[in-house]
């Protein structure tokens, strides 16, 4: 009888030792990859005039279930962070990001075809609240196009916020 214990004993030791190593890490669940395309070590240039805006570094982190951002821009002068990750439940990717400049931004969303678009707001620590949608695209050269549009209360009309394109850096 105390063998037979045993022996079951072990193998619900080993079953939940199973359970829990298929529940570590995230790489290969649905749609933790889907941001995958713009994590890297990226310089990052204004679409519109051409000149260098800074530099970021997006990194998967905690197994593939979240990337961390590390935005500094214009020579160190901007600099923010992000948590971005991908929520089973909910099937959303969210951000939240937090500048020293007193803003932050919320967005949630997911895949629209290839591109992640993600919209929620963006709040002045003064206490204003915006409409906010970010749009980030890949290129067939590598690149990705990131395009975010602030809402204008007064026009209705979204408004363009920021327009990058973020080049791979050298290795």
């Amino acid at each position: 009888m105390l063998i037979r214990l045993l022996f079951l004993a072990l193998c619900i030791l080993l079953n939940i030792s199973q359970v829990v190593a298929q529940q570590t890490g995230c790489e290969a669940l649905e749609g933790f990859s889907d941001f995958d395309f713009w994590v890297g070590e990226w310089e990052v240039f204004d679409s519109n005039t051409g000149s260098r805006a800074g530099e970021n570094s997006i990194v998967k982190m905690e197994d593939g279930c979240m990337l961390m951002e590390s935005w500094s821009g214009g020579g160190g002068v901007t600099t923010g962070t992000s948590i971005n990750y991908y929520n089973p439940v909910t099937r959303e990717w969210r951000q939240v990001w937090v500048s020293g400049g007193a803003y932050a931004i919320d967005i949630v969303g997911g895949l629209r075809g290839e591109a992640m678009v993600l919209e929620g707001s963006l709040y002045n620590f003064a206490g204003a609240v915006w409409n906010f949608r970010g749009t980030w695209t890949p290129n067939a050269d590598g690149s990705v196009r990131q395009f975010f549009e602030q809402f204008n209360h007064d026009t209705e009309e979204w408004a363009p916020w920021f327009d990058g394109r973020y080049v791979r850096k050298a290795e």
